[in-house]
């Protein structure tokens, strides 16, 4: 997945490989949450969903819109009137959220639900029955990582958090995912992607969003084609995805301890740098 508002990204983006753009409409609350943190903040609106669905082709249309409140029926209407093929539930808490988001939905469009409170990430047993096998579960780790009062946002994947969704996503036959993405031999990320891709396919996760460092944080198509070969990246990607799903569980394992010791190392070194 790509976040963007931009057709021309999104068009480009799509003919590069990426099968899923994000057209991000959640912005109740998240300013107060992220204000402090260089984190993705879109707000995008409905006119950028009808460009970016017009531009982009056969690539599928997620929409995120705000967390449950009075408007989302509107919401939700005239998103799909602009060509959601997804929308996405940010925010939530509790199954009665999910069951009321869900009947705003109608079960036109398939929804991903973001689990990035404490309760909705630690709580899928309690509503994963509500979904269908075309629906998704998701979790965000950077408002998870900030509930729990990390230092880094994957310190719940290095901690274990994601075991229990992850299973039941997989008994339920529901599509799962986590985080985002930097590119393969990326030197300059804290936490090597290789490491962050093989505890997708541990987990056994269907999705993940292309970062802002997967893209160098381009602002324009020209800025992207100038930074970054979108195509042979996507490319690498999947390539490094194959080779990953070729290994045993011990390897898998080696490599998973090996993201929970970085991960405890970024964390002190955060720490510390707090003091």
């Amino acid at each position: 997945m790509l976040i963007t508002g931009s057709p021309e990204i999104a068009r480009y983006a799509f003919d590069a490989g990426v099968s899923r753009i994000f057209v991000d409409m959640e912005v109740r609350g998240k300013a107060e949450r992220q204000g402090h943190l260089d984190t993705h903040r879109a707000s995008h609106t409905m006119e950028d969903l009808e460009r970016v669905r017009a531009a982009a082709g056969d690539a599928e249309i997620m929409v995120r819109v705000n967390p449950l409140y009075e408007g989302t029926g509107a919401e939700v209407n005239a998103a799909l009137a602009r060509g959601a093929d997804r929308l996405m539930l940010p925010m939530f808490r509790t199954r009665a959220e999910v069951e009321t988001y869900l009947g705003a939905v109608g079960g036109r469009v398939p929804v991903t639900l973001l689990a990035e409170t404490p309760e909705a990430a630690g709580g899928a047993s309690n509503y994963i029955d509500l979904l269908s096998g075309r629906d998704e579960l998701y979790v965000g780790l950077n408002d998870l990582s900030l509930a729990l009062g990390a230092n880094f946002l994957f310190e719940p994947l290095a901690g274990g958090l994601l075991e229990e969704p992850a299973a039941l996503a997989k008994s339920q036959n529901i599509g799962f995912g986590f985080g985002g993405i930097a590119r393969m031999g990326e030197r300059r990320a804290p936490l090597p992607a290789e490491l962050i891709l093989s505890e997708h396919v541990r987990l056994g996760s269907t999705a993940v969003i292309l970062s802002r460092a997967f893209v160098a944080g381009a602002q324009s198509l020209r800025e992207l084609r100038d930074k970054v070969d979108l195509e042979a990246e996507v490319v690498r990607l999947r390539e490094e995805e194959t080779r990953l799903r070729g290994l045993d569980a011990a390897e898998l394992e080696a490599n998973r301890e090996a993201l929970r010791q970085r991960v405890a190392d970024i964390a002190r070194d955060k720490a510390a740098a707090l003091v």
